[in-house]
């Protein structure tokens, strides 16, 4: 009556370590002068990120010994959990550059925004699987999955955090038609939700801003168009092909601000090159094809939608975080998944990660050997028994 895993992907779990363990080089070199300045200590940030790099790494070890389809009759109760925290975080979050995003407890500090993206994609996946009989009916179907999308989306832009709220909604958008939803409902949303997210992005002088400066016809504080985008291309233009080489970036000293956050793209193209960018984004490609292969070889629907949303999910973070270190799209504050500073992004990022592995061990995918006691040899199974099949 049990179902028999397998191994996990290992391609995928070696491409996310990669990338933890390259951001350890990465972030120490581009906080080190703001740390020297401001704590008396270059490697302040970097003791900081290495135990979130830990505890990233432990929680891909936990989600991905823990069977994934356990998480459906959990997901409601988790998505609701994350509301309330959004909900505390419009009323008592502490803010940070004028927007409240963040629950402090004690000297710990926790982004709820990143947990309820996560959450509303469980509790999406399992709403589509449960539903299927009915999906493409608008009001038992369509709406209920909707209307968790709206109180989510309208939560994280109260803080507000517009980018977060495009990439949730657009997350959530591909989900539902990879889902098999009607596509002339999806059309429907659309329409209705694109016009309202532009009339939000302009309603405030700083988002108005940013985009005029993305286009050419503004100019911020320091009286230069897109400052922040500017020196990082600098940084992109000094690196060239090979890089000034680890830990000499220029722009790190004061030039580039979130040299170690939302722009540590830029300190990855200016110490090892465009080498350097070009194997970094290789890793997210590799990923995003090892996660879409995953969902194809899933044993059940939940499963195969899970792992399509995880994918989409954090491969989709970094792709845009690199167009707008390039300049191909306005500002965001959007991180680097697993490689920028911050303990959030890459929690969660990383729990997700281990839900991936293990809806992986459940595919045929990587069977382990099986050892026949009888005659002492060992086969290779054809294939993994089906979720429930008694065996």
């Amino acid at each position: 009556m049990t179902t028999e895993r397998n191994h996990i992907d290992l391609t995928a779990l070696v491409c996310v370590l990669t990338l933890m363990v390259l951001s350890l080089y990465v972030v120490y070199s581009a906080s080190a002068t703001v740390a020297l300045e401001r704590w008396g200590s270059s490697s302040k940030l970097m003791v900081l990120h290495v135990v979130k790099v830990m505890v990233s790494f432990v929680l891909i070890i936990v989600f991905m010994n823990i069977d994934y389809r356990i998480y459906q009759r959990w997901t409601k109760r988790i998505l609701l959990a994350a509301v309330v925290l959004l909900v505390a975080t419009a009323l008592m979050g502490g803010e940070v550059k004028g927007a409240a995003r963040w629950l402090r407890f004690g000297g710990f500090s926790f982004q709820p925004s990143e947990f309820a993206r996560f959450a509303l994609l469980f509790h999406l996946c399992t709403l589509l699987a449960v539903k299927q009989h009915r999906i493409r009916d608008l009001v038992k179907g369509f709406l209920p999955m909707v209307v968790w999308i709206g109180i989510v989306l309208l939560l994280v832009l109260v803080q507000p955090n517009f980018s977060t709220g495009v990439m949730i909604l657009g997350v959530s958008m591909v989900l539902l038609f990879v889902g098999g939803v009607n596509t002339g409902h999806l059309l429907l949303v659309s329409a209705g939700a694109v016009p309202a997210l532009a009339v939000y992005m302009v309603s405030a002088p700083y988002r108005m801003k940013r985009v005029l400066a993305f286009i050419g016809f503004a100019e911020d504080t320091a009286g230069k168009l897109n400052y922040q985008v500017w020196q990082g291309m600098i940084g992109f233009g000094n690196g060239g092909l090979f890089g000034v080489g680890p830990g000499e970036s220029k722009q790190r000293d004061f030039f580039l601000p979130e040299s170690y956050g939302d722009f540590v793209f830029s300190i990855v193209g200016e110490e090892y090159g465009l080498i350097g960018t070009i194997v970094m984004m290789t890793l997210f490609l590799v990923l995003m094809l090892r996660g879409l292969k995953i969902a194809k070889h899933a044993q059940d629907e939940y499963g195969r939608l899970l792992a399509t949303g995880i994918t989409l999910s954090i491969t989709a973070y970094a792709l845009v975080n690199a167009a707008v270190t390039l300049a191909l799209l306005p500002t965001t504050g959007l991180p680097m998944p697993f490689v920028s500073y911050g303990g959030s992004s890459m929690a969660f990022s990383a729990a997700a990660i281990g839900v991936l592995l293990n809806i992986s061990s459940y595919t045929d995918m990587h069977p382990r050997w099986k050892r026949l006691h009888r005659f002492g040899t060992k086969k290779r199974p054809e294939s993994v028994p089906a979720v429930g099949q008694v065996y």
